[in-house]
């Protein structure tokens, strides 16, 4: 489809269609630079699909973040036939999505850590703003280099994108009350049992993220009923050969008890501490109890075994209103927290 939007947005290429919207590469002809356009499936204004597209246009307008897509403008559409569509004016991320990524290799273990502490800090972020994203996948993290030749740039970055499910902690969801909202392989327990979510769910989500970054596989396969009731019955498979701090941590982060869970600020501190070389985290912000072992870290499969085959794994115990700018085609962008959230 090639279609100006708002007479200002000339959609050129196809990026990619999901079950709600389609995403178009576009110019804005008024700047002169290439945006990335969400344009939704016609939807009534009465029905769920037209509350989740306002949901995600509302929630993107108040968050501003360098781990999210950034939202630049919003508008409607009609067609030929007369039928509305809304649409969404993001930055255009100029990489594979994480997904299509791991269908090559598995991450190093030093990637793995980089990624997992970009993506805690973008979910620190939107947890302190009252948001919980309740998709958090590989299809909805988009990999990319900062500068124009990536050749130059010694890593990639990602951004957390689609908050089109995601809600606003204490306030009224968006869709029906009950309903298992997410993707079956990567939900939290709570998720999968239909029940209210907080941050914590998020963390379990990225849990299994970065398990199958460091092994190549879902920890949860299977048809959508199977890997969603699978969490209830048994944690995930994470292989010894990954490491203790490896194991420690992705233990206590698929906790099946959302209080085991650390908070994401958490999860990026002890990210952080991740070295080259393989040496262990750090244990800054979790408890004695519960903080991985100290052994030195080393990411590989034993001999004869390749990735994403467990082995034995070992057991570790572990003990208002939705607000933004959109004015006049016009969206609003918050100037960033002036510190990261605080651990008390």
């Amino acid at each position: 489809m090639d279609v100006l939007l708002a007479e200002r947005y000339q959609t050129t290429t196809l990026l990619g269609v999901g079950g709600a919207a389609s995403v178009y590469r576009a110019v804005d002809r008024n700047l002169g630079r290439d945006v990335a356009i969400k344009l939704f499936n016609p939807t009534m204004s009465d029905d769920d699909e037209y509350r989740r597209q306002h949901t995600e246009t509302m929630l993107l307008s108040t968050l501003n973040h360098p781990g999210l897509v950034a939202l630049h403008d919003a508008g409607m559409y009609e067609d030929a036939d007369g039928r509305a569509s809304g649409f969404l004016v993001m930055e255009l991320i100029d990489g594979e999505d994480l997904r299509k990524l791991l269908k090559k290799s598995p991450l190093q273990a030093a990637e793995v850590a980089q990624v997992g502490a970009d993506l805690a800090d973008a979910l620190a972020y939107i947890h302190s703003q009252g948001v919980v994203h309740r998709d958090v996948k590989p299809a909805n993290i988009l990999m990319f280099h900062s500068g124009d030749n990536g050749d130059n740039d010694t890593r990639m970055y990602p951004k957390l994108t689609d908050f089109g499910i995601a809600r606003m902690v204490d306030a009224t969801m968006a869709t029906a009350a009950g309903a298992t909202i997410g993707t079956a392989n990567y939900l939290s327990p709570e998720q999968a049992q239909g029940i209210a979510v907080e941050g914590s769910s998020d963390i379990y989500s990225l849990g299994l993220v970065l398990l199958e970054c460091l092994t190549g596989e879902k920890a949860f396969p299977g048809p959508i009923v199977e890997a969603a009731l699978a969490r209830l019955l048994r944690d995930p498979v994470v292989p010894l050969w990954l490491g203790p701090d490896w194991v420690g941590l992705l233990k206590l982060m698929t906790a099946r008890d959302p209080l085991v869970r650390p908070s994401a600020h958490e999860v990026a501190l002890l990210l952080r501490t991740h070295s080259d070389d393989g040496s262990a985290f750090s244990v800054v912000g979790l408890p004695p109890e519960s903080a991985p072992s100290t052994a030195p870290a080393v990411v590989r499969p034993p001999h004869g075994r390749q990735p994403g085959e467990s082995g034995n794994t070992g057991e570790i115990p572990t003990g208002g209103m939705i607000t933004g700018g959109v004015t006049n085609g016009n969206v609003h962008i918050p100037a960033p927290p002036s510190r990261s959230p605080s651990l008390g």
